[in-house]
């Protein structure tokens, strides 16, 4: 059983979290975010959520919040919509960084900010607007994977970039879909449109609809790989 199958509802996860402001990073249910750490707020918040539950809210500052990657202070505009995520890899570096891999469970919305002492911050949340995150491969029958996995071919031709194909296309439509909407090379706004897409069928619409713009647009990649 994956470390997150426990989570069946809006109930089996806790009504106040701590969340990581990250601009330009989001979280979907079933897919994994890697994370280095090294902020001493942020270090706080860790040791406090490994102490408990390991749950942890991923969200976006605001677009008028600068373009600092994570704003310093408590008072900096957040996002509406964020996803829950639980800690399912934890390694410390020589340096004093702490690398992590967060696991999405469900996406919530903001509902008002809990005061508190600590150097992070931590929300009330709502997960019941979204509780198809807690089914498993809800939605996948009506995503057109043909069309996003030709889309994904050209993408990756167009830029040279290398990828693991029998892994794609043995994975799930899910975990296809929230993945590479996690790993895409998107600006901020169009990452929270991927989060906040109503169902799964729309996240991979907009997917491909971002990918075919950009593909319209560019005049050949770098070349890379994709693991």
């Amino acid at each position: 059983m994956a470390p997150t199958d426990r989570y069946r509802r809006p109930a089996d996860l806790p009504q106040r979290i701590p969340v990581f402001p990250l601009r330009g990073a989001i979280l979907l249910p079933r897919a994994v975010l890697p994370l280095s750490i090294y902020e001493t707020r942020y270090l706080a918040m860790l040791d406090d959520i490994l102490a408990v539950d390991r749950i942890v809210g991923i969200i976006q500052p605001e677009r008028s919040e600068g373009e600092e990657e994570s704003p310093p202070g408590k008072d900096v505009s957040l996002r509406p919509v964020g996803c829950a995520g639980r800690l399912t890899a934890f390694q410390e570096l020589d340096d004093d960084r702490v690398l992590v891999t967060v696991t999405g469970i469900s996406r919530f919305g903001l509902v008002s900010e809990v005061p508190t002492e600590k150097p992070y911050r931590i929300f009330e949340v709502d997960y019941d607007r979204f509780s198809e995150d807690f089914q498993v491969g809800a939605g996948e029958e009506s995503v057109d994977r043909a069309n996003l996995l030709r889309v994904l071919r050209s993408y990756l031709e167009s830029y040279d970039l290398k990828a693991d194909w029998r892994s794609i296309l043995s994975a799930p439509s899910e975990y296809l879909v929230n993945s590479l909407s996690v790993v895409c090379p998107y600006g901020a706004e169009e990452k929270q449109a991927l989060l906040e897409a109503k169902d799964l069928k729309t996240r991979a619409e907009v997917l491909v609809a971002l990918a075919e713009m950009e593909l319209a647009s560019s005049e050949g990649g770098s070349g890379g790989a994709v693991n």
